[in-house]
């Protein structure tokens, strides 16, 4: 508890200390850790694993780029609101169909759905602005207009806090789903799902709500890291993007809840510090995925409690 309260403070103090680049890519990770909150809801406790959830991502983002330069909607809650009701539509019906199918084939039919957004954005330039992507502008926060304040100063300062509570707020309601009765019968589908249809469970539709839930936040995510980067482009929705989410929830552990955030805050910054010092990134970040599959499947948080179960167990 003490640990978890120091990271938390830590957060919160980082940029008050003249941290900015750190603060930066801090923000970067409060997208994707809501992000990779709800891709972990589906492979983690439902057992599904999508490759397609960049469709979501680049859904959110551009949601927010597009109400901002057509319809000049600038107040972010309207537009995580309206993002919401977006995502949930779109993942509802995709998920009606995706989740007629596991293993290989639930994967392939979410990656086939990404592949066809990404075409999407690419091909209609007059509404997407294809491979040039769209600009973003600076969000009002609570109805308030920062348009005055540099912006390195507006990312690192207010929307900073405002992008944390966000992440905080989804943590906590993530958590709630997963500890709930809902969340235990994903568990039990996962874990048998012959077992729990003899229990009374709808597999399909509970597969389908947490596609849903999925979905959303992974558009949510989109939505926070829009304004950071400050343009949206087809890459977002790219299929290896959705590599992206894997690797962060593989890194840190789907087992464990924190597990996916921890991987998507090492997997930001180890990206940004080999980025800077090698080319050929990829090949490093394919060796680790290697190394992590064949010797910590369970990620870092599984292999910290491992140890710490044999020290006391004395084994």
């Amino acid at each position: 508890m003490l640990s978890f309260m120091a990271i938390v403070l830590f957060i919160l103090v980082l940029p008050r200390f003249g941290f900015q680049y750190a603060s930066y890519l801090m923000l970067t990770f409060f997208g994707y850790g809501v992000a990779v909150l709800g891709w972990n809801l589906l492979f983690g406790y439902t057992g599904l694993l999508s490759f397609g959830h960049a469709l979501f991502f680049a859904v959110g983002a551009y949601t927010l780029a597009f109400l901002m330069n057509k319809f000049s909607i600038f107040h972010m809650e309207a537009i995580l609101l309206i993002t919401v009701i977006i995502s949930g539509a779109l993942a509802a019906l995709v998920g009606a169909i995706c989740i007629r199918y596991t293993r290989v084939y639930f994967g392939m039919l979410t990656l086939a759905f990404n592949m066809l957004f990404y075409s999407f954005l690419l091909k209609f330039y007059y509404i997407t602005g294809g491979d040039e992507g769209m600009n973003v502008s600076r969000p009002y926060l609570l109805g308030i207009d920062f348009l005055g304040i540099p912006k390195m100063q507006f990312l690192t300062g207010t929307y900073y806090y405002y992008a944390w509570a966000v992440l905080v707020i989804a943590t906590l309601i993530m958590y709630g789903i997963v500890s709930s009765p809902f969340g235990h019968c994903l568990k039990a589908i996962r874990d048998n799902p012959e077992k729990a249809t003899y229990l009374g469970i709808d597999i399909k539709r509970y597969r389908w709500y947490a596609f849903i839930i999925s979905g959303i936040y992974t558009a949510v995510g989109g939505v926070l890291v829009a304004p950071v980067v400050g343009l949206v482009d087809p890459s977002m929705a790219y299929w290896t993007h959705s590599g992206t989410f894997v690797f962060m929830a593989l890194l840190g552990g789907f087992v464990n809840f924190l597990g996916p955030l921890l991987g998507a805050v090492l997997y930001i910054f180890l990206q940004d510090t080999i980025m800077s010092l090698l080319y050929y990134w990829r090949f490093v970040f394919g060796a680790m995925l290697a190394f992590i599959v064949i010797a910590a499947p369970g990620g870092i948080t599984g292999f910290i409690g491992s140890l710490m179960n044999k020290e006391e167990t004395g084994v």
